[in-house]
């Protein structure tokens, strides 16, 4: 059967790279991915696929899916569509639509009716901007589905993430009172001096953490001219985490650090919470399940799980339900870094062609997997709930 679903990905290959150029070369930013949305909506309704576009609370997200029978395994194709601004897609996000559509509808076309499930893929925006997938979860989506998988490009081999970093980003204002520097600085409360005890206090705080925890800050607001009490400055501060609970414990210290430089130099002092990503609960099992099909389509450069990463909103995802992403190799002989120009330029590459196919045949053989065997899906959700005790 698994050749089977390789062989109907093969026969889409033109079509699924020619949806992955256009989107390459009509780059859309979160939350106006139109373009994207639409090719890749109108592809899933031909192939049989209920589609309900808008959902979520998105313009451009989209649900669709094939329903074979009653009941059964229900198994979540996620993807992303959206670019960097002024950049591109130099995060590789149009190879993903194409490779879970060449998933989900070789699986569609080839599962026999003795096996009933249901094949749900979600279409979820701005992932690298407001985190779209946070949005959704909030207004109901992802329920209707046991298992969430995803592919992302890879210039570190075809592997998976042993887990994702929580993370919450701060956004931190002082207010204090302007005076003239020379002239009465006595009257002054400068915000600047309050922002700047904060970043101390970051720092003071670092030996005072797990290893893990990672805090960044910067400044957005720098208050005014050098011969000026600042009355007014701020800051991004970003804390992550591997672990959610505590990093919610550090933000708590975190902001007796920033109440406490607000006493300090007698300013107001507030702070907004904005992007709050969870960290995924790793499945091993799940992992394992990728890499063996993996191994069974010849990816390209194999690879152990990543074990430091960063954060995605995929992360809120796997938080509440087991699920994992492939990550396959898509870099040339000269290898160049995510998120830049130089990435979005190979974005028609072959070897990111190559990985749309790899990817797409991974996932059709991991959901397979599944959907014939309750057990193994029973296992993965046994072992998620295990790992999410801990």
């Amino acid at each position: 059967m698994k050749e089977q679903l390789f062989q109907r990905i093969d026969a889409m290959a033109q079509d699924l790279l020619s949806m992955a150029d256009f989107i390459c070369d009509n780059p859309e930013i979160g939350l106006e991915e139109y373009k994207a949305s639409a090719v890749l909506t109108e592809y899933l309704r031909a192939n049989g696929f209920a589609v309900e576009a808008g959902i979520g609370g998105l313009a451009t997200a989209f649900r669709a899916v094939w329903q074979n029978g009653e009941g059964g395994p229900r198994i979540g194709l996620l993807c992303e569509y959206d670019a960097l601004e002024g950049i591109g897609h130099g995060c590789g996000h149009h190879l993903q639509g194409p490779s879970i559509l060449g998933a989900a509808v070789a699986l569609a076309k080839t599962i026999p009716s003795s096996l009933p499930c249901s094949i749900v893929v979600y279409g979820t925006p701005a992932e690298e901007t407001v985190g779209g997938k946070i949005i959704m979860l909030k207004n109901g989506c992802f329920q209707d589905i046991d298992l969430a998988l995803m592919m992302h490009a890879s210039s570190s081999g075809t592997g998976v993430d042993l887990r994702t970093m929580a993370l919450t980003q701060l956004t931190v204002r002082y207010a204090g009172k302007a005076s003239h520097a020379a002239i009465c600085p006595e009257a002054g409360r400068s915000a600047l001096d309050a922002l700047l005890l904060a970043f101390h206090g970051i720092e003071i705080l670092r030996e005072h953490v797990p290893d893990e925890i990672r805090m960044h800050y910067s400044v957005t607001d720098g208050g005014g001219p050098a011969n000026a009490v600042h009355a007014h400055a701020a800051a991004q501060v970003i804390a992550r985490s591997y672990d959610r609970v505590m990093l919610d414990g550090v933000l708590e210290r975190l902001m007796k650090v920033f109440e406490g430089a607000a006493l300090m130099t007698e300013t107001t002092c507030s702070v907004e919470r904005g992007l709050d990503l969870d960290n995924s609960i790793p499945v091993p099992e799940l992992n394992a399940l990728l890499m063996q099909n993996a191994a069974l389509v010849n990816a390209p450069k194999l690879a152990p799980p990543r074990e430091k990463t960063g954060s995605t909103d995929f992360g809120n995802v796997c938080y509440v339900l087991p699920g994992a992403c492939i990550r396959v190799a898509s870099d040339g002989d000269i290898p160049v870094p995510g998120h830049s120009r130089e990435a979005a330029e190979q974005g028609k590459s072959k070897e990111n062609h190559a990985a749309i196919l790899y990817a797409a045949k991974i996932l059709a053989a991991t959901a397979f997997d599944c959907i014939r065997s309750p057990e193994t899906l029973s296992a993965i959700r046994a072992a998620f709930c295990r790992q999410k005790q801990r």
